[in-house]
């Protein structure tokens, strides 16, 4: 049985530049630490591969595209990158967000009413028309955990898997959220992530999943859609059928990310 390396301690200089302060998250290929700059005088977030992957060349060259993807990034509702190292293993260096994640927003809050469904759907629209527009890229992971607010502003984060529209491969991504094409490794176009903005609002609405993970390791929303957001959540109709229409199995049947946020900004 392999051992799993635990995380870096408190205290130890990830390079001379930078000293880790704790370990905010353990993920399957990377550890996502607090750090300080001595260049900057200030705090920094550093996404570096997990010690017994540090060799491992797909995950460096993952870790590596996650970079790259996001040095040609330039957005308010999408967390800045600062620089890549390489230190024996690419290291990402990333701002700093104070805020925290909507899933612990919804742990303690358990849903949000429309005043903040609302500009949250809209700021999500915005980073992804732009991640489509101007990279050409598909984030394909939107979930609570990957969303922080920040002063009021939703800011995505974990570009681990984005990737060019085309083929997918089947069930790559967070088993909950997966878009139906998603799960079933089919053409992966922006309305995957139409999707994904819809089962954040419904998980927001609610305060529980569109769909359950069950333990027979399937796929439920490839076996039904998604219930109604009306069912657990009083919204004006409008931001319920925004919602409900981002979740429709078929993606052709979905809106468009400039369609939803033209008709979650007459909100407004």
């Amino acid at each position: 049985m392999s051992t799993v390396a635990p995380p870096l301690p408190a205290g130890r200089w990830l390079t001379p530049a930078y000293k880790v302060l704790a370990c905010l998250r353990r993920g399957r290929v990377a550890d996502v630490y607090d750090v300080w700059s001595q260049e900057r005088g200030c705090r920094c977030v550093a996404k570096v591969l997990r010690p017994e992957r540090v060799n491992d060349r797909k995950s460096q060259r993952q870790l590596l595209r996650e970079g790259r993807l996001l040095r040609g990034l330039c957005h308010p509702h999408i967390v800045r990158l600062y620089e890549i190292l390489w230190v024996p293993s690419p290291v990402l260096i990333l701002e700093t967000l104070t805020g925290a994640t909507l899933s612990h927003i919804l742990k303690d809050n358990h849903r949000l009413g429309p005043a903040d469904l609302t500009p949250l759907g809209i700021h999500l629209c915005s980073a992804m028309y732009y991640l489509h527009r101007r990279a050409g890229f598909l984030h394909l992971d939107l979930k609570p955990s990957n969303i922080v607010s920040e002063q009021g502003r939703a800011k995505v984060i974990d570009f681990s898997i984005a990737r060019r529209p085309g083929r997918g491969r089947k069930g790559v991504g967070t088993r909950p959220y997966l878009a139906p094409e998603q799960a079933r490794g089919d053409l992966l176009t922006g309305a995957a992530d139409v999707w994904g903005i819809g089962i954040v609002l419904f998980e927001a609405a609610t305060g529980r999943r569109a769909f359950a993970t069950g333990n027979n390791g399937g796929y439920p929303q490839l076996e039904h859609r998604a219930e109604s957001v009306r069912k657990d959540a009083r919204l004006p109709i409008q931001l319920t059928e925004a919602i409900d229409s981002c979740l429709e199995p078929n993606p052709k049947d979905r809106p468009n990310v400039a369609e939803l946020s033209k008709v979650l900004s007459a909100r407004t």
